[in-house]
């Protein structure tokens, strides 16, 4: 056959200790531990994250909800009326039972009275991702039909595999719509007559 030469013994050598080289470092498993790590704690800690971020988003929105209920209850009464509130007195009224986390230069503020509750508009003023601000003020008379809308721009850190898109809904930029929305009928309260 084949004669057995230095030359080729040498290179026999030379291909099994590469193979025993490249299976000694496939058992070693010094390393493992940290590799394995690696490996699963970045999306953990993304998804970790994510699950904060979506709770707080959420706690945001009920604090929303809350504080314009509150405050919707200015008008329905016949307070905010009787007080010749303004679009800026009602968005302090809001913001006052907002926590600190929320900044009130950035709360929205729509009042508006409607014919009948069917006819109310209660959908996020939102087109092509952008928010249409043709919001008014107009809190109504005893007996007449009330819609407040307030919303808030919540800023989306995290972006998990598209996590800020779904919690932002239909907005372009990195923000959630908050919209915190009451429709009533205004109690027969007496107005205060003008001075």
């Amino acid at each position: 056959m084949f004669p057995v030469t230095a030359k080729r013994i040498a290179a026999r050598v030379q291909r099994l200790s590469a193979v025993a080289s490249f299976l000694k470092l496939v058992r070693c498993e010094d390393a493992s531990a940290a590799i394995e790590f690696a490996v699963v704690a970045t999306p953990f800690l993304a998804l970790l994250f994510a699950i904060m971020e979506t709770a707080l988003l959420f706690l945001a929105n009920q604090t929303l909800e809350t504080a314009a209920q509150n405050a919707s209850r200015l008008i329905l009464t016949g307070q905010a009326q009787n007080q010749s509130y303004n679009m800026v007195s009602f968005q302090q009224a809001i913001c006052s039972s907002l926590a600190s986390f929320f900044n009130c230069n950035n709360v929205l503020v729509d009042v508006r009275t409607v014919p009948n509750f069917s006819s109310a508009n209660t959908c996020a003023p939102v087109q092509n991702g952008q928010i249409q601000n043709n919001f008014t003020f107009t809190p109504g008379n005893p007996g007449d039909i009330v819609v407040v809308r307030v919303m808030y721009q919540w800023p989306v850190y995290v972006s998990l595999l598209g996590l800020s898109t779904a919690l932002a809904g239909n907005m372009s930029n990195s923000n959630a719509l908050l919209m915190a929305t009451a429709s009533f009928r205004n109690e027969p309260y007496q107005p205060t007559p003008p001075q």
